[in-house]
């Protein structure tokens, strides 16, 4: 691996948001050319058969050029969930394994009452966490 190639997968800035047996993992990135991209990691625990447990990880690309049209559609899908089923989880009421976690439950409704700012003027400043 190269020197260049490391520093392409430099960390900048990162953030974590624990949901449950979900991570989300926010990480700003440096591409060759010095600019910045954003990483989004979703990092879901599965237990084995025998107790031990692993890890299943899928992760979005998200550049500059993309912020704006993402928000937009990210605020827009928020806010139309929100509309039209409220802030109430009923899904949770029906997993076979659901055992409420009570520190994690406040974090997980903040997030989905939480409207998303859309001054993009610092938007540039906003740096995540990745893997």
């Amino acid at each position: 691996m190269s020197d260049q190639y490391t520093m392409e997968q430099e960390e900048i800035f990162s953030k974590v948001m624990r949901a449950g047996r979900r991570t989300y993992f926010f990480d700003v990135r440096s591409t060759k050319a010095g600019d910045f991209y954003l990483t989004i990691t979703e990092s879901k625990k599965f237990t084995n058969d025998d107790g031990s447990y692993h890890y299943k990880k899928h992760k979005i690309y998200l550049y500059k050029e993309d912020f704006n049209e993402f928000k937009d559609t990210l605020e827009e899908m928020i806010n139309y969930v929100i509309d039209e089923k409220g802030e109430e989880v009923i899904s949770e009421r029906h997993q076979k394994d659901y055992k409420k976690e009570t520190d994690e439950a406040p974090v997980a409704a903040q997030v989905a009452s939480e409207k998303i700012d859309t001054d993009t003027s610092n938007f540039t400043d906003i740096e995540f966490d990745d893997i």
